[in-house]
């Protein structure tokens, strides 16, 4: 299928690996000029290397910290007149609700909440103004079920999904759509690292803990990073212009919803 994309310019946050890097690929797979975000240089750099490699698309980077002030506005000052705009910021630690204070949580608000509104109310005017745009970002599915040991998230990816829900029907009539992507478990190292977490809290073996996340995803198998960002994609395309202010969920089916 032709997005309709090619030649579009987008930005793309957290794009050095995992889920962020998974989008940039299927945008530029689409023919999707790219500026990537990421704290860490060299893992940007050859991230950028290997997609202008395998898709000849123009790919600048902005290493720098999208949760500071500072970061942001180095990065939405490299991004310039963007069409496409997908936030992608890594969460918060697990923990308990004893285990968390004033800080924590504002740590939380920061990075996954109010990072990604920083972007979207510096880039949106631009693409009102233009006639078009799209708005991707990835929280998680937390915001529909709430997840125990993630409560900082839920509160600040939660946070964001009340802002994008009045947000995207203000801007809808310009030709701009933002919608929320809702990752379950995918391979990434996001995934990885609360893994970790939840092996040396509960005292169980990697294989004991992968069969035991397994067993909850109705799909049987984690998700990918390209197959995440290929739902990405579709939504920044010319084909998903009426689909404003939704929270799809792509988790193999393990959020036990009816709607």
């Amino acid at each position: 299928m032709d997005l309709g994309i090619r030649g579009r310019r987008a930005l793309v946050t957290g794009a050095s690996r995992g889920l962020g890097r998974g989008c940039a690929e299927a945008l530029a797979a689409a023919g999707v000029e790219l500026v990537l975000n990421a704290r860490g240089a060299e893992a940007l750099e050859a991230t950028a290397e290997a997609i202008w490699a395998a898709h000849g698309v123009q790919v600048a980077t902005i290493a720098a910290d999208m949760v500071t002030e500072a970061g942001q506005a180095q990065v939405i000052a490299a991004a310039g007149a963007v069409d496409i705009l997908v936030t992608n910021v890594g969460g918060p630690p697990p923990g308990t609700w004893r285990d968390w204070g004033r800080a924590d949580f504002q740590g939380a608000l920061d990075a996954n909440m109010l990072a990604p509104i920083a972007l979207m109310q510096a880039l949106l005017p631009g693409m009102c103004n233009r006639g078009w745009g799209r708005v991707v970002n990835i929280t998680s599915t937390s915001v529909k079920a709430p997840i125990g040991t993630l409560g900082l998230s839920n509160a600040a990816r939660a946070g964001l999904t009340g802002y994008v829900a009045g947000t995207a029907r203000q801007v809808a009539r310009f030709g701009v759509t933002i919608n929320n992507l809702l990752p379950g478990s995918h391979d990434t190292d996001r995934i990885r690292s609360l893994d970790e977490a939840a092996m040396a809290r509960d005292g169980v073996s990697k294989e004991e803990l992968t069969a035991r996340r397994l067993a909850m995803i109705p799909a049987g198998r984690m998700g990918t990073p390209q197959e995440f960002g290929a739902m990405c994609a579709f939504l920044c395309s010319v084909h998903a212009g009426y689909v404003v202010g939704q929270n799809i969920a792509l988790d193999g089916g393990s959020t036990n919803l009816t709607l």
